[in-house]
Order: structure tokens, then sequence, then C-alpha cells
């Protein structure tokens, strides 16, 4: 009971601590991204602050959620200080226990919220984000295209049961699914040119595009004029902008089902991939920051230089974000696999970490 009662009281400081630094983080984002919603409100007219408000809280959950493996490694920073600081390490070391013991509780805390932030906190981001930008074009006055957009136009490459198609649209909007002045170029499964496609406006729908006022030229016949022709697609009305869309609107449960589409599409998944593979990680990525906390918050107060060690604690985890995102740039770009690109920072840490605090615990 002795023992269980010590857990209890070190999860509790644990999550304290970490909640309060997510906390913290969560409304110094929200107070930049407001006032980045009032310089926009300001460029299109008289948007109410209310909705304003609303629009940001919205956003916040997207921008934070990351955040989390930040705030692991700050409040555990500061919960084993303030142990050390009241000596409560050191009568814990004294009574027998190992570093590991008095770890444990935060490392359980930091793997849970890993685990909540995953299958709770990111779907509910997800979907806050998705509502916010719906909510930011009607009170800016503004249709989002998906589509990337060049000189000539934006560009989509797409599969469907047909075969292969190129599609350049002057214009898009609400999220994709409805484009405008449009030109296809539809190939065969071997990749032999077909026909071309030119219409007015193209809607996407369950299976295919829906072009309007078409003109279809094919190789050795006159040009036809249809006034709706179709072209099959493996996209859906419902993902097509999540799969040409930022990551940051994509739900954790929704991922390899987008990944499957955007492979039948022929779009990049290394986006996706990443991204999935990111959530994957991040319960043991938050159980890493508290090892990584430990490197440099065991010290006695007496023994003095703890400002040097938090300030070494914090340039390493700098240094290891900084590192994981040079990782992850290198798997959206292809040149790595995606569970390579994330699991590599991660499972380095913990080697690192871990050999430290053996050398540290045992000399």
């Amino acid at each position: 009971m002795r023992r269980l009662t010590l857990q209890l009281y070190l999860g509790k400081r644990f999550f304290v601590a970490i909640f309060g630094a997510f906390l913290l983080c969560t409304t110094l984002i929200f107070i930049i991204d407001f006032v980045e919603m009032l310089r926009q409100g300001g460029k299109s007219g008289s948007v109410p602050a209310s909705t304003l408000i609303r629009i940001t809280l919205l956003r916040v959950p997207a921008y934070t959620e990351f955040l989390l493996p930040f705030a692991v490694l700050t409040g555990s920073i500061v919960t084993l200080l303030n142990l050390a600081r009241k000596s409560e390490l050191a009568v814990m070391r004294a009574s027998g226990m190992s570093v590991w013991q008095f770890l444990q509780p935060g490392l359980i805390v930091s793997f849970a919220l890993g685990i909540f932030a995953v299958v709770v906190y990111n779907p509910m981001a997800a979907s806050a984000r998705a509502q916010a930008e719906t909510e930011a074009d009607e009170a800016f006055g503004r249709d989002t295209s998906v589509l990337r957009a060049t000189s000539s136009g934006s560009w989509l490459r797409q599969d469907g049961l047909d075969g292969q198609s190129v599609i350049n649209a002057g214009s898009a909007s609400a999220g994709g699914t409805k484009l405008q002045r449009v030109s296809a170029f539809v190939f065969d499964a071997s990749g032999r040119f077909l026909e071309k496609i030119d219409g007015t406006s193209a809607e996407l729908q369950e299976g295919y595009w829906l072009i309007r006022d078409a003109m279809v030229a094919r190789v050795g016949q006159e040009p036809e004029t249809f006034q709706t022709y179709l072209l099959s697609t493996y996209l859906t009305p419902e993902r097509v902008a999540d799969a040409l869309g930022s990551v940051i609107s994509l739900s954790f449960w929704e991922l390899p089902a987008l990944i499957e589409v955007a492979e039948k599409a022929k779009l990049s998944t290394a986006p996706l991939r990443i991204q999935y593979e990111l959530l994957l990680s991040r319960p043991l990525l938050c159980a890493t920051m508290v090892l990584l906390a430990a490197t440099v918050s065991l010290r006695s107060f007496r023994s003095g230089g703890i400002q040097t060690m938090v300030i070494t604690g914090m340039i390493g985890g700098f240094g290891f974000f900084l590192m994981a995102e040079v990782s992850r740039q290198i798997g959206v770009a292809g040149l790595a696999p995606a569970s390579v690109a994330v699991w590599m920072p991660v499972l380095l840490a913990i080697l690192v970490t871990t050999t430290v605090l053996l050398h540290q615990e045992d000399g």
C-alpha cells in the first residue's frame, strides 16, 4: 500500500506539471493565433469578435497536439527539480528506490497521455480544424483551393476504372470537389493516350467527375461535344480534400483509408504515411521525454548547477525536435521509408537517454 501510495503521488505530480505546461503553451498559441485572426478580419471587413474567437478556439487543438512531447519534457523537468529541491528524491533513493522505480509513474502517465492524444485528442482536433476552415471561409468570404496552383492553373493526377488521367483546372472550390475551366488528359492502363476532355466545370461525385459542356477529342476522330461527360476516379467527395490537403486536418482513424485512396489516385502518400507514423510513435515519444528530463534533473540542489542542467535539458529537447523534423522532411521527400524517418530519432533518443541514466545510476 505504501508503494502504491507513493506511485500515485508521483504520478499526480507528473500529471499536474505536464498539464500545466501544456495549458501554458495552449494559451500562448491562442493569443498568437487570435492576433492573426484579427489581422485577417481587418482585411475582410467587419467580422464579429465572437466569430474570430470561435474560429481561433477551433484551430488551437490542431496546433497544440504536436506540442504534447515538449509539454511532457518541460513538466517532467519541473517535477523532478521540485522533488529534488524538497529532498524527496534523496529520501526515495535512501529507501532503496532506483531511478527506474521513481520514474515509472512519470513514464506511465506520459505514455497514457500519448495514447489519449492519438485516439481521442487528435480526431477531435482534426474535426475542429476542418470546422474552423469552413467557418473561416464563410466569415472571410473566400473559397479554399486544395489543388496545387501554378501559373497555368491547378493540376491533379488521378486513377480510375477507365485508367489514369491528369486534370488541369483554372480554379477549385468547395474543398477541391468543384473545378472550373477543366481540361483532362486520359490514358489507358498501359499509359497510352486516349482522349482529351475540355469542359466549363467539373464536380466530384461518387466514383466519377461530372464534367459539363465537355468537348472530347480522340486520336484520329473528330471532336465530339457532350452536355455532361463522366470521368471515372477513385477519389470520393468526402476524401478528396483530405487526400490533397493539409495533414493537420486528418484524423488518426481516417489516415489508413486515406492512404489507400491516395494510392489508388496515384497521389503521393509520403505526407500521409509520415503523419500516421508520427501519431503511432507519440506515446513512446512522450515516455522518451521523461527519460530525457531525468538525465538533467536528478542532481541534488546542494551540488549546484541547477540552471545549467535545465538549460542543457531544454537544449537537448530542442536538438531532438530539430533532428526529428529533419528526419520527417527526409521521409516526406521520399528519401527514406516513413517508418524509418519517424521511428529512428525516437529509438536513438531512447538509447542515448537510457545509456546516460544507467551511467548516472551505476557509474
